[in-house]
């Protein structure tokens, strides 16, 4: 846990990011009049929101278990990369809009040269970053990070086409690729944020761990079939680091209370060696007793 909540200074890492890239791109807006450097500057206030809200939510997750949450804070890291995918699609509103409005009243572009090297080193700032959080969010497996990460990289592939697009206009003359970039960079960064919000829908509706993992633990089942075990209402969901896998294990009713606890307490510690961050809840049945198959539904 203590790896984890040394977690936010990585956030603050991306909001000083996020802040030194609105600097350089709306200097390199000011000095060219681009609407696609502008609707790059704009995106990256929309960084610097979802990195605030990055470090409130890994600040949250952070905290241990308490009386009204006994499973943790984890699911707060959902919020955030939530939070991440509204904010990319708004992003990509404002920049189709601002496209729009250049494409019907074209104008020239001033000092191109200049507003690229700007853009530029914004770019390899955000880059830099984005590499960061993004092994640091997949080492501790924080949703959060890696939403940010991602959020940024579109930052980066946003600016290239952003850099393409004048540097062209400026070779050419011909104006409208300005808005025409700016356009397809709103498109693709679309992609980003919606997949973004599908990963958090699924984490808030407790989906099931990913199939590798679920092979993983029927693997370990398996092995005690031969012993004369039973396992039923094999359940599992992921909250961002944590997960959780409960089951039914059926033992012959002779056995002593000893052996059926000795019997748990070696499922559990293997199904936790093979999934990291993990969290088992068992329950002990008969095997003869029929009411012990008719309690395999959620509600019992």
């Amino acid at each position: 846990m203590a790896s984890r909540r040394s977690l936010t200074r990585y956030a603050w890492l991306s909001i000083t990011a996020a802040v030194v890239t609105i600097g350089l791109k709306t200097l390199a807006y000011l000095l060219t009049g681009s609407v696609g450097l502008l609707s790059d500057a704009a995106e990256s206030f929309v960084n610097l929101a979802g990195a605030i809200m990055a470090l409130g939510m890994l600040t949250v997750a952070a905290r241990p278990p308490d009386d009204e949450h006994h499973f943790g804070h984890d699911k707060a890291e959902y919020f955030a990369s939530g939070v991440e995918g509204t904010l990319i699609l708004g992003a990509a509103l404002v920049i189709a809009a601002a496209a729009v409005g250049r494409l019907l009243k074209p104008a020239p572009l001033e000092q191109a040269g200049l507003g690229l090297v700007a853009c530029a080193v914004a770019s390899a700032v955000n880059l830099g970053v984005a590499r960061v959080l993004l092994d640091v969010g997949r080492k501790f497996e924080s949703v959060t990070l890696e939403a940010d990460a991602r959020h940024l990289m579109t930052d980066v592939w946003t600016s290239i086409g952003v850099i393409v697009g004048v540097g062209l206009v400026a070779l050419t003359g011909w104006t409208m690729l300005d808005p025409i970039v700016a356009l397809a960079v709103a498109a693709n960064i679309v992609r980003t944020g919606l997949r973004l919000m599908n990963r958090s829908v699924l984490g808030l509706l407790d989906t099931a761990l990913p199939a590798a993992e679920q092979h993983s633990v029927e693997r370990i089942l398996e092995r005690y079939q031969g012993q004369g075990v039973r396992f039923h209402a094999v359940r599992t969901r992921q909250a961002a680091a944590r997960r959780f896998v409960s089951m039914h294990v059926l033992v012959p009713g002779g056995w002593t209370v000893l052996q059926g606890h000795a019997l748990l307490e070696q499922v559990e510690r293997e199904v936790r060696g093979s999934l990291q961050n993990c969290t088992v809840m068992t329950h002990l049945e008969p095997i003869e007793d029929p009411a012990s198959f008719d309690d395999v539904g959620l509600d019992r």
